[in-house]
């Protein structure tokens, strides 16, 4: 726990399931007021603010398509209108789908980038904007993927957006540093959620996803969101333009080849 964050404020996109929903829970447990988003799981994003909505912390859910600028500067305006400001950002919103790259359509590689790569510029801008007006020491945590290192067969236009998501925090950290903005990102390999169980389909994909990573298994989303709560905090303050992996170790595999072609 860390208790200079309770009574603070963090706006969470895409928090409705998975990797968001974790962290939201986690914030909550610190004390701090949570604005999450949802795209179109409004139904599972009312239970969670229903479960979690009570004491001295408060959850409050919006609908924001993170692709669209105008969106997130109105969930920026709505926060700071209802708390005060804030002073944790997590762009978390993003996509991924399997897609051989010949076949890879425009439509689907610029759906991909730019939810995961414009829509985390858009948040990171916004963030950063209300940091400056107000001479707050905030902090922004982008939650990119291990696909940031580790190039994937069918995956190259998600591969593209969490590589940019990488040069992002670090180029937009270098620029605001001197001003106490740290802006790092979060870099998961596989984990226990819904953008993944195709993956995890049957015991037997399972257990082979658990046997491909180096520890053993799959991480679930409260490993992510431990991390994030550690970046929130002041025990973090030294840090920025890092990408914290936590991956199993993942990306210590030197290649992995596409099984398409293997003989």
């Amino acid at each position: 726990m860390y208790s200079e964050l309770k009574g603070k404020t963090a706006i969470v996109t895409g928090g409705s399931s998975g990797i968001g929903k974790a962290i939201v829970e986690r914030f909550h447990e610190e004390g701090m007021n949570v604005v999450f988003t949802y795209h179109s799981g409004g139904e599972d994003a009312n239970k969670i603010v229903d479960q979690l909505d009570s004491g001295d912390a408060s959850v409050v859910t919006m609908k924001c398509d993170v692709t669209e600028e105008q969106e997130v500067i109105d969930l920026v305006e709505q926060t700071i209108d209802r708390f005060g400001g804030f002073d944790v950002m997590v762009n978390n919103a993003g996509i991924q789908n399997d897609v051989r790259s010949h076949e890879l359509s425009v439509d689907e590689f610029d759906k991909v980038i730019n939810t995961n790569l414009r829509g985390t510029f858009i948040g990171t801008r916004e963030a950063v904007k209300h940091y400056l007006d107000t001479d707050k020491k905030g902090s922004i945590i982008n939650i990119s993927s291990v696909h940031e290192i580790i190039p994937w067969p069918h995956y190259a236009h998600y591969s593209a957006s969490k590589g940019g998501v990488k040069l992002l925090t670090q180029s937009m950290a270098l620029e605001y540093s001197r001003l106490g903005i740290r802006i790092n990102n979060i870099a998961p390999g596989s984990i226990n959620t819904p953008i993944n169980e195709d993956f995890f389909s049957t015991p037997e994909e399972k257990a082979g996803a658990d046997d491909f990573v180096p520890m053993g298994y799959v991480g679930e989303p409260e490993h992510i969101s431990n991390i994030a709560a550690f970046m929130a905090s002041e025990q973090s303050v030294y840090i920025t333009g890092q990408t914290i992996v936590a991956d199993g170790g993942l990306s210590l595999y030197p290649s992995h080849k596409n099984p398409e072609y293997d003989e």
